[in-house]
């Protein structure tokens, strides 16, 4: 199956030349190639990217994250449509590693975003997550790479909750986004230490009504919780705010915050090092998937590792001899 070749395929340059010029049609065709996994469409999609990549990186990637509830998509549509009206054209990727055979979530984004998806101004795109975490870092980023050929300038990365899908985006975006509630409770609670370590702004949304007096006070403790960890490389001290995204409240501040980090880092020279050490690390990500499709797609190794399976259920061999057993066969089949 992976080496059948699709009859709708245009030539790799009529992708780029289509992307070059913001044509959404073919930007939404070339993503799906970056997210195949028929060999015909990765070698296309190598092709792609390769002639496409002096055009990218015009941009600023923003991650944004929330705790469930805390009214993400609505945020995401409001200040989408802020940016849109300040003359910027902004594309937003949703990643959802738990739904990798569905895709339901970045649908239900799609309809819940209705406004802002009918701008010729806005794209917004499920991002295939691929059957691991390093597998959203390289098609996310593939992905992000056309977006910003296209002449997006605003790129948001989306994560649907809480968990590890965070560090991928945060490894791959310029500044990050944590939306928060008031009033759920112990302020702190349910969110990890390190995504909030990670966190460059941190928004307490639905700051409306009754909520504004808890939203204050959420405030005072996340920025008492935010001195606690050591100051960023980037020399930004993280800013906490509130807003209401349903009544477009403090938008334009969270906007503005942003605006100043980027001064900040392209002064102190922090945003090109940060960009440069993310290249590296997507280097070193796609070689991790290579060597992992290169390994388990071997039928010796499949058929290996069925039989071990069963010999570790029988108690004949243990699993760290059973894993050093198949990496040694693994390693013969290159002498």
């Amino acid at each position: 199956m992976k080496n059948y070749k699709p009859k709708n395929r245009l030539t790799s340059q009529a992708y780029i030349d289509g992307i070059l010029s913001g044509n959404r049609v073919i930007l939404s065709r070339a993503i799906t190639i970056i997210e195949s996994n028929l060999e015909s469409d990765k070698i296309l999609a190598k092709e792609i990217v390769q002639e496409i990549l002096p055009n990218s990186g015009n941009s600023i990637r923003i991650g944004i994250t929330g705790v469930p509830g805390v009214g993400k998509s609505t945020f995401i549509e409001v200040f989408g449509m802020y940016l849109v009206k300040k003359g910027h054209k902004v594309a937003i990727l949703s990643i959802d590693p738990s739904s990798q055979r569905s895709r339901g979530s970045i649908l239900g984004d799609k309809t819940r975003m209705e406004d802002l998806a009918n701008l010729q101004e806005a794209y917004i795109r499920p991002s295939a997550s691929g059957d691991t975490l390093g597998g959203v870092s390289n098609k996310t980023g593939e992905t992000m790479l056309l977006c910003e050929a296209a002449g997006y300038d605003v790129i948001l990365i989306e994560t649907v909750g809480v968990g590890q899908s965070e560090t991928a985006v945060h490894g791959m975006t310029d500044f990050f986004l944590l939306l928060m509630l008031a009033g759920a409770g112990d302020e702190l609670q349910g969110i990890k230490k390190g995504i909030m370590e990670m966190a460059d702004m941190v928004v307490i949304n639905k700051a409306d009504g009754e909520n504004i007096t808890m939203s204050k006070m959420a405030k005072i403790q996340y920025q008492n919780a935010l001195h606690i960890f050591p100051q960023s490389e980037s020399g930004w001290s993280p800013v906490v705010s509130t807003a209401s995204a349903i009544k477009n409240i403090g938008i334009s501040n969270v906007w503005n915050e942003i605006l100043k980090f980027k001064t900040l880092v392209d002064e102190n020279g922090y945003f090109l090092k940060n960009r440069n050490h993310q290249q590296i690390k997507w280097m070193y990500n796609n070689i991790n998937e290579e060597l992992k499709q290169l390994f388990y797609g071997s039928k010796n190794i499949k058929s290996e590792l069925t039989n071990l399976e069963k010999d570790i259920v029988g108690a004949k061999i243990s699993p760290v001899k059973a894993s050093q057993q198949i990496i040694e066969q693994f390693k013969r089949s290159f002498e």
